[in-house]
């Protein structure tokens, strides 16, 4: 029996099984990994910065197998998987055209010196755990500035994307990167701690839940490695009552959809003022109507089925906790008969009457289920979105939008926050939260600096006196 099986949550069909490596597997390409870190820290940034770019344009040449396979593993709609895929070209553009500046020394006059430099030099294997719901885009996160900062790259991704990671790792073994430079593993939770204890691997990266976070960074920090924490949430969009509700509503219903609702920064709980509660209480149902579920390679349809009947189960019995609590559900969609029974389909829903002691209100709904809260103002809605554990995104929308900027600036206490609007991620801005929501950025830059040794040369010039 495989240790490893993909199924279609679209059909509920087996895809394709998996063997895990074997002890002897894993070491020789941590070794590999090693020795093709060695060499690759001595080729230059701008050389780097050319192998990404070729790591993009054969991403490019794979893009529709890619994008069917990520759609056929874990059900996001094919039309998402490609504007995933899109994203992954962006990330690598955006590395290669700003890494040789992002990483140049840094030199600084300094009293008592010749001279001060800053340098960032890479420190090894760089070890990434990697979650399901954005099979390739998770991947490149993390690995493209690595490359760039001159590390190399090992990839435990979720079980049910094996043949996605498997895939990405022969899109860079056919680029111009080093073969070494970049390996996917097929192994279990108790071989993957013992990857993070190996002296060779230098950092460890997870995107994932809180409680899978809090497992990982604790065996790391035993043998004092660094760590980037990119975990749950349960972000809260912020309507004021200036806000364009039209735009606010359309916004906030694609926010919370996309991707089948599996986002860690998709919108989740929409907390919006007394005034104009109803007003956009009506016309969210009104968007979430105009959303099709179905089967994921057809153009027409907006949501798919989520990743697995598990995870499916799971989002059922926090919205049931939810009702049980006193929530109600203001929206229900209907399933159409015809979706396969096996595949692991779930309607649109939005819940209110959300109380705080509901998983509506307090964990993270990771399907297409809303929390619509109501605030008495502006200052109760601040309130009811920081009054959670989690903290890595948010939305603000007033049609003013200095006031917007200043209210998410001073007042919202996450890693991020859009502005009238939605945008996922940028390459060009820092993606990470704070609180049980994770540590540590990428993007913007700051992912190329995470796992670097930023090394201070104190050239003197002279004896002391």
């Amino acid at each position: 029996m495989s240790d490893i099986t993909t199924i279609n949550p679209a059909t509920g069909e087996e895809i394709t099984s998996y063997d895990y490596m074997n002890e002897s597997q894993v070491n020789d390409i941590i070794d590999a990994s090693h020795e093709a870190f060695l060499k690759w820290r001595e080729v230059s940034t701008q050389e780097r910065a050319k192998v990404i770019n070729s790591i993009g344009e054969k991403l490019n040449e794979y893009k529709e197998e890619l994008a069917k396979l990520m759609t056929q593993e874990r059900g996001k709609t094919y039309k998402h998987s490609l504007q995933e895929i899109d994203l992954c070209k962006s990330i690598c553009d955006f590395t290669s055209a700003q890494g040789v500046a992002a990483l140049a020394d840094d030199e600084r006059e300094l009293e008592g010196l010749k001279k001060g430099i800053v340098t960032y030099q890479p420190i090894g294997i760089i070890y990434g755990i990697q979650p399901w719901n954005y099979p390739a885009y998770q991947v490149f996160r993390y690995t493209i500035a690595n490359l760039m900062a001159g590390n190399s790259i090992l990839l435990k991704h979720a079980s049910n994307v094996t043949g996605s990671g498997l895939l990405i790792e022969k899109i860079m073994h056919e680029s111009d990167l080093p073969k070494d430079l970049f390996r996917t593993l097929l192994i279990s939770h108790d071989q993957s701690g013992k990857i993070i204890e190996n002296k060779k691997v230098r950092g460890v990266t997870l995107t994932g839940s809180d409680k899978a976070g809090a497992v990982v960074a604790q065996q790391a920090a035993k043998v004092l490695k660094k760590t980037v924490m990119e975990l749950g949430s349960n972000d809260a969009f912020i309507v004021l009552d200036d806000a364009d509700l039209d735009l606010a509503a359309t916004t906030c219903a694609y926010a919370r959809l996309y991707n089948n609702g599996e986002t860690c920064v998709a919108a989740k709980r929409f907390v919006v003022v007394d005034a104009v509660y109803d007003k956009f209480r009506e016309l969210l149902i009104e968007k979430f109507k105009g959303y099709s579920v179905g089967d994921p390679m057809q153009d027409s349809t907006d949501v798919g089925p989520m990743s697995s009947s598990s995870q499916r189960d799971t989002l059922q019995k926090q919205m049931q906790e939810s009702i049980d609590k006193g929530a109600k559900v203001a929206y229900s969609s209907e399933l159409d008969e015809s979706l396969p029974k096996e595949g692991a389909y779930h309607p649109l829903v939005i819940l209110e009457n959300i109380s705080e002691d509901q998983p509506a209100y307090k964990d993270e709904l990771f399907g297409p289920v809303a929390s619509l809260i109501r605030a008495k103002d502006e200052k109760d809605a601040f309130r009811i979105a920081n009054d959670s554990r989690y903290g890595l995104g948010g939305g603000v929308f007033s049609k003013d939008e200095d006031k917007a900027i200043r209210l998410a600036s001073q007042y919202f206490d996450t890693g991020m926050v859009y502005i009238n609007g939605y945008s996922l991620v940028h390459p060009g801005l820092p993606f990470g939260g704070v609180k049980d929501s994770g540590f540590g950025r990428e993007h913007g830059g700051f992912g190329m600096k995470e796992f670097v040794n930023i090394k201070a040369l104190h050239v003197v010039g002279k004896a002391p006196a």
